[in-house]
């Protein structure tokens, strides 16, 4: 038996099974560590849809805060960490590759400039197996602490999702958005892959990826891939679109808290 990082796999079986909307409020866990905005043990909503994409998750993610802040706090400006955040305006969406390079400066693809300003920003080259991992890092770096208002990043790269499907005209971007406000992600949604035999593909590699990197983290087992989810797979996932919604960041948002502890009943709490 393990901890489950997500209920994405067992969702979409049900999608597989003929259910065509599903939804789950449960609880996570990821080995990620501790701070203001992470908890090893957190709730999250998440929900699948078949014969929709990430574009219509957009749609949704829009109406449905706003919906929440109309019924909870009967307005649609929340005060967050000395930030006040317009839910009501249209929100932004923006490409992940243009976000790095309009508040950067940065082409993804120029690893000269790119790994220049990992050590500006005094990022150990050595910390980083791979240059994707190195530019994910700069990305953060530099383009997180701008995305104040509600802002949609969309078409992260391929190496970065395995469960999501990537655009016709190039690959090696995937249809996907992450939801950010007030400089944190708040939902992350996909056009979900559907494909058995490249998602085996990509269930490889990501593990090749993570053993490579040494990362504790990434939610994989060595050389052990979900086979039972392939097969579902095997057997037809309709086109769908999935998202998924942290439950405990949501409510810092609307209670105005900056640390994830003050939402949390028991907290995982660091030793001494």
């Amino acid at each position: 038996l393990y901890l489950r990082i997500a209920p994405e796999l067992y969702l979409k079986r049900l999608l597989v099974g003929g259910l065509e909307r599903v939804f789950e409020l449960n609880r996570n866990f990821r080995n990620e560590g501790l701070s203001p905005r992470h908890n090893p043990e957190f709730t999250m909503i998440e929900w699948y849809q078949a014969y929709a994409d990430h574009h219509v998750m957009m749609d949704l993610s829009e109406a449905l805060f706003r919906s929440l802040a109309d019924r909870v706090l009967g307005t649609r400006t929340l005060r967050f960490n000395g930030h006040v955040l317009d839910l009501g305006a249209p929100w932004r969406r923006i490409a992940y590759h243009d976000a790095l390079q309009e508040f950067g400066g940065l082409d993804y693809t120029d690893q000269v400039a790119v790994t220049a300003k990992a050590r500006d920003l005094g990022l150990q080259l050595d910390d980083f197996p791979t240059y994707d991992r190195l530019a994910n890092a700069v990305w953060e770096a530099v383009v997180e602490p701008h995305l104040i208002q509600p802002t949609f990043i969309t078409d992260q790269p391929t190496w970065l999702t395995p469960l999501c499907r990537t655009w016709p005209n190039d690959p090696q971007k995937t249809m996907r958005f992450e939801l950010f406000m007030a400089r944190m992600e708040v939902g992350n949604a996909y056009s979900e892959l559907n494909d058995p035999d490249v998602q085996r593909q990509r269930f490889v590699a990501q593990g090749a990826e993570a053993t490579a990197a040494k990362d504790d983290e990434a939610g994989t087992l060595a050389d052990q891939i979900d086979e039972d989810y392939c097969t579902a797979l095997d057997h037809g996932l309709p086109v769908c679109g999935g998202q998924g919604i942290g439950i405990d960041r949501l409510v810092m948002l609307f209670c105005g808290q900056a640390s994830i502890r003050d939402v949390i009943l028991f907290p995982t709490m660091r030793p001494g």
